[in-house]
């Protein structure tokens, strides 16, 4: 806590604590929800001979992130967030009993109070933005919000961009707003004499602590339909046309009305006949797509990966587009998926009914003759 303690040290009335010197600190620190100070007790070195006064409160930071917090998968965004300080000064009690202050006294008490009313202005507030799971990845590191008194909110929204996982469920994400700041912990005043220019050799020490403060910030996955290809059936070969058959299953949230596929056929694939009516499609449902295909005579024999997007209506009745969905399949060599020796066979088979009725009217003519 050395670090910390230096930190604390009296400043003279010329000097302020800026960001930078929370930042040594701020790493270390826990966070909790309302706000607590670091090291409250007070340096050796702040030695007041007379402490006119103990004051309660302080900041209090407030963070309201702009506009929409719903996202889909795989966004990729920038929170808007806005911080207000609503600090007050809660109470506060005199250290000084006596009644026969003089006059030198009053007008430090007086003094004073003027710069413990301070007490309520966060300085150079550091905010850091953390995510505790990763489906949402928080991709700033910590973000300077200036110094706020007590009533004032930032000129400028603090920015912190974000990445939503394409594999994320649907639901919400609550993300932890640190925020760390110092403030004015306590006043030492001393001089002279009190005349009526004021004060002679007045000297004012400033102790500093830095105060924290977490706030959740949630953003939510919306429910949307996704798709993925379940089976594949076909028999592709080279030269000829065929029947591609596609099942897709909705592995999403949400149900869909009225889908369509659509294939993007690409060497050594041709077709007249790209799209597909899938129709209604419950989360966890299937439907299956049928494709006609022609495969170029000089296709090599192996896999193949075909592009198809999947349009449908969701349940706001609004138009939607999938992301690619890949189908593999593969094509055969010319003559090996049987279609030839069917062909074959077929006329061999029409050949030995021609025979067998050519046998049997000859046999026919032969017994009408005998019989003349």
């Amino acid at each position: 806590m050395t670090d910390l303690r230096d930190l604390m040290k009296v400043i003279n009335i010329k000097r302020i604590v800026t960001a930078s010197l929370l930042m040594m600190v701020l790493m270390s620190l826990p966070v909790q929800a309302e706000m607590t100070t670091v090291n409250l007790e007070l340096p050796e070195y702040f030695n007041f001979d007379d402490n006119y006064y103990t004051v309660f409160g302080g900041p209090d930071v407030s963070a309201t992130l702009i506009g929409d917090n719903e996202f889909s998968r795989g966004d990729e965004v920038t929170l808007n967030i806005n911080l207000m300080n609503k600090g007050v000064i809660t109470g506060f009690e005199s250290d000084d009993e006596a009644d026969d202050s003089s006059d030198l006294e009053q007008k430090i008490q007086q003094t004073e109070m003027g710069y413990e009313s301070q007490r309520t202005t966060a300085i150079g507030i550091v905010a850091i933005l953390v995510s505790e799971g990763p489906d949402v990845r928080v991709k700033s590191g910590p973000q300077e919000a200036g110094t706020l008194v007590s009533g004032e909110q930032t000129e400028d929204p603090v920015m912190f961009n974000i990445e939503v996982s394409k594999n994320a469920p649907a639901g919400e994400y609550p993300l932890s707003l640190q925020l760390y700041y110092g403030y004015q912990e306590n006043v030492q005043i001393d001089g002279d004499n009190e005349t009526d220019l004021g004060i002679t050799n007045m000297e004012v020490g400033l102790w500093y602590a830095v105060g924290q403060q977490m706030q959740n910030i949630s953003v939510i996955v919306e429910d949307e339909a996704d798709f993925e290809v379940v089976n594949v059936t076909g028999e592709l070969e080279a030269g000829s046309e065929g029947l591609l058959r596609v099942v897709y299953k909705n592995t999403g949230e949400e149900a869909v009305k009225d889908a369509t596929v659509r294939i993007s056929a690409a060497d050594p694939f041709s077709t007249t006949d790209d799209q597909s009516f899938l129709g209604s499609i419950a989360p966890g449902e299937t439907a299956e797509a049928v494709f006609k295909l022609k495969v170029d005579e000089t296709a090599v024999s192996k896999n193949y990966a075909i592009n198809s997007e999947i349009k449908y209506e969701d349940t706001d009745g609004h138009s939607q587009i999938s992301d690619t969905v890949k189908i593999q399949t593969e094509t055969l060599p010319a003559g090996s998926s049987g279609s030839g020796m069917g062909k074959y066979i077929g006329i061999v088979v029409v050949l030995l009914i021609l025979g067998a009725v050519f046998v049997g009217v000859k046999k026919y003519m032969g017994k009408k003759e005998g019989d003349k």
